[in-house]
């Protein structure tokens, strides 16, 4: 063969060969682009600024539900665990929307997070964000699905409230009416009346109490108060009601105990949680007050011999309306704001309430207010004028920082050393109608 076809030949497979190694190096160097991509994806354009504009939570997920793009409140929520989705039930609702291409809303009950039971009402939003990302919305609507349960109890409770005593009204009036010439029925049907427009009178100013204390806040002029005179005047109040149904009001404790506050909203809280004990014990009882301090806290312990709180109602007895009594007796009655206006009652003096309770054996409800300190408080000038030089020594809110540090949170079981040993065991009957009866459970 010719020596020039053999060079041209040689040239061309030289040629050959390195293209072929070009085209090798330059795949090589597209996959590793694309692996790069795959490990390191990046929302598509503008949506990082639509994230940060929103109100919501978001989050943006690629193909294995990793979260590439999350706002903060992701976070505080509990939605995101380990840069994954923290909960099964968000992924089901991902998985969904990548299968069918449509956007779904929905409401759903999730926990708090990995460690903790207390569950948070969410709304998500889901849609797909191109071809590979999911776009999901969150709503924590907890807060709001807590006012429709206040509002639905509300709803529930006042208005059987009010309609038996109106109706009640209206039917005597009309009595009293036709039984004008026999004066006995007149007493009779006038005593009645006065009975259902004391009942009426009760709901209104346990409603505008109850509104009041909402508004009030902290208190602004604290002074130092005696605790024992304060559950003193409080038992006197219920001494009457306990009588009539043979229930033992025992007292006890610590008689050096003194908090700052308002002295007459202090006996308020008192009187209903007594009030509520009468209430629900049965007749020939006992009911228990007690007074202790323990690390600059003054408890107040008031144990009952019921039938008991559910352990599933034990989170909402302070709620605003709620009761125990679903059947809302007359036995029972009440408006369902007692233990409402404690709760306020004692948050404004600083303090919280806690509640203990055994179906069959009864209920302790314990306020926990900070101790005044020994060297400002004079027990004995909290009994004379408030006058304004007296406001001025006092500040607003003092203690308060010192129950924080030693108080757990609210509601948990209660030591029950101040509770008083039970009477013995009598029948349970129910307790009657009470002319001064603000009780919620």
């Amino acid at each position: 063969m010719d020596t020039t076809w053999l060079v041209l030949l040689a040239l061309l497979l030289g040629l050959a060969v390195g293209a072929g190694f070009v085209w090798i190096l330059h795949m090589a160097a597209r996959r590793s682009v694309d692996a790069v991509d795959v490990a390191s994806p990046l929302v598509p354009d503008g949506v990082d600024q639509v994230l940060d504009a929103l109100e919501s939570t978001a989050m943006v997920l690629d193909p294995s539900n990793n979260v590439v793009k999350a706002s903060p409140s992701a976070l505080s929520l509990g939605l995101i665990w380990n840069g994954t989705l923290a909960h099964p039930e968000l992924v089901l609702l991902v998985d969904r929307v990548r299968r069918s291409g449509e956007a779904i809303s929905d409401e759903i009950e999730l926990n708090r997070s990995q460690t903790a039971d207390a569950g948070q009402v969410v709304g998500v939003r889901i849609a797909r964000l191109g071809t590979r990302y999911v776009l999901l919305l969150a709503e924590d609507r907890t807060e709001s699905q807590r006012l429709e349960n206040v509002r639905r109890d509300f709803v529930a409770n006042i208005s059987h409230e009010l309609k038996t005593p109106i109706g009640a009204v209206g039917l005597l009036a009309e009595a009293l009416d036709s039984a004008s010439d026999d004066p006995a029925q007149v007493r009779r049907f006038a005593a009645r009346l006065t009975e259902e427009s004391a009942r009426l009178a009760r709901i209104t100013q346990d409603i505008i109490e109850l509104s009041r204390l909402q508004s009030a806040g902290p208190l602004t002029d604290a002074l130092p108060i005696p605790v024992d005179s304060s559950v003193a005047a409080a038992v006197d109040q219920n001494r009457v009601v306990a009588e009539v149904r043979n229930i033992e009001l025992a007292m006890k404790g610590d008689k050096r105990a003194v908090v700052y506050g308002n002295e007459t909203l202090l006996t308020v809280a008192v009187h209903n949680l007594i009030s509520n004990a009468i209430q629900y014990s049965p007749d020939g009882s006992r009911v228990g007050i007690g007074v202790r301090r323990a690390d600059g806290v003054v408890e107040i312990s008031v144990t009952d011999q019921g039938e008991g709180i559910p352990s599933d109602d034990l989170d909402r007895v302070f709620e605003r309306f709620f009761r125990v009594d679903q059947a809302r007796s007359r036995q029972t009655g009440g408006t369902g704001l007692g233990l409402a206006i404690v709760k306020h009652a004692v948050q404004n003096h600083g303090g919280d309430v806690r509640v203990w309770s055994q179906v069959g054996h009864g209920s302790t409800f314990t306020i926990r207010l900070p101790e005044a300190l020994p060297e400002s408080a004079d027990p004995s000038d909290s009994s004379s004028g408030r006058s304004a030089d007296r406001a001025a020594e006092a500040p607003a809110g003092r203690g308060a920082n010192r129950l924080a540090a030693n108080a757990g949170p609210a509601r948990s079981d209660p030591a029950r050393s101040e509770a008083f040993p039970p009477a013995p065991s009598t029948s349970r009957r129910p307790a009657p109608d009470q002319a001064s009866q603000s009780s919620q459970r």
